[in-house]
């Protein structure tokens, strides 16, 4: 016989009360300071956001200033990782790259994460012909191959930085509202919900301060794990050039245009490959010790 499923206790129907939240922050810092991969990942992402937000006051040289009497040049004391086949700097444009790098994965995960979360509760509390157009739409996303999708939007709309959130938005809802669905079913017959509709709450009311508190945990290791998927699609695109113009610095966008230099100058491209793997893995490594800390499955 199975043993019965762990319940979690939903929160007061006022909201996250600040007994919730303390509660909450202190589940987060006894995870990180019992995974040590989780706390390298969350100092690693530290250093690279005050790395990329000082990137203009830490390295003398211009990421798009072009010296062809430079180009190529190996790793030296000057240039640490080396210089492209234009001259700049590789680790300045790295630098700048990561800016680039960490706002593709925070604001397209955001937007992707409201509508998900939105659609899904919504489907969920609704129930009926809006679940069922709703559900469908998220199976057709899902089925769709993401990156092929994520290809289709940049070349309709043309490849610029704010296309690309559009499009990484566009691929990433629906598993998010499949699983905020699936919580907000379980959640909707629970007394306290049923309290509030006898109490003549409105429906958005319900939805907003008594369903929503309560898949927050959930929505923030979603969130957390969402942020390096939407760093490697970015990548991708760029690599296949339908991403960031060769203008930015990009990380992917340095990748490819490395690769012909792979063998004759290597740092080329193994560098800002390098950088990619650092920040996807510490983005991981963080969502898993936020995994450890929220979901109650995964408690002793």
């Amino acid at each position: 016989m199975n043993p019965p499923m762990e319940t979690v206790e939903p929160f007061p129907d006022t909201g996250l009360p600040d007994a919730a939240v303390a509660g909450v922050l202190d589940d987060i810092g006894h995870a990180f300071r019992n995974n040590p991969l989780a706390m390298l990942g969350l100092c690693a992402i530290g250093l690279l956001v005050l790395v990329a937000l000082l990137a203009p006051w830490i390295t003398p040289h211009d990421p798009y200033l072009v010296d062809l009497n430079q180009r190529l040049l190996a790793p030296s004391w000057h240039h640490w990782l080396g210089t492209d086949k234009f001259g700049r700097d590789l680790l300045t444009r790295i630098l700048y790259g990561t800016r680039i790098s960490l706002m593709v994965g925070l604001i397209p995960s955001f937007l992707a994460m409201l509508i998900g979360t939105l659609l899904g509760i919504v489907s969920g509390f609704y129930g009926g012909k809006t679940d069922f157009a709703i559900m469908r739409l998220a199976d057709v996303m899902i089925a769709f191959p993401s990156l092929l999708l994520a290809m289709v939007v940049m070349y309709t709309l043309g490849a610029s930085l704010i296309n690309i959130f559009i499009a990484l938005s566009v691929v990433g809802w629906a598993g998010t509202a499949r699983v905020v669905r699936a919580q907000t079913l379980s959640l909707r017959n629970k007394a306290f919900i049923e309290a509030a509709h006898a109490n003549g709450v409105r429906r958005h009311v319900i939805m907003g301060r008594h369903i929503f508190p309560n898949v927050l945990p959930t929505l923030i290791v979603l969130f957390s794990l969402g942020i390096p998927e939407a760093i490697m699609w970015e990548s991708t695109l760029s690599f296949l050039g339908v991403g960031a113009q060769p203008a930015h610095p990009q990380l992917g966008l340095l990748v490819a245009n490395g690769k012909a230099y792979l063998f004759s100058a290597p740092w080329v491209a193994i560098a800002p490959g390098v950088a990619i793997l650092i920040t996807v893995l510490a983005f991981n490594f963080m969502g898993d010790g936020l995994r450890d800390a929220l979901d109650p499955y995964m408690k002793d």
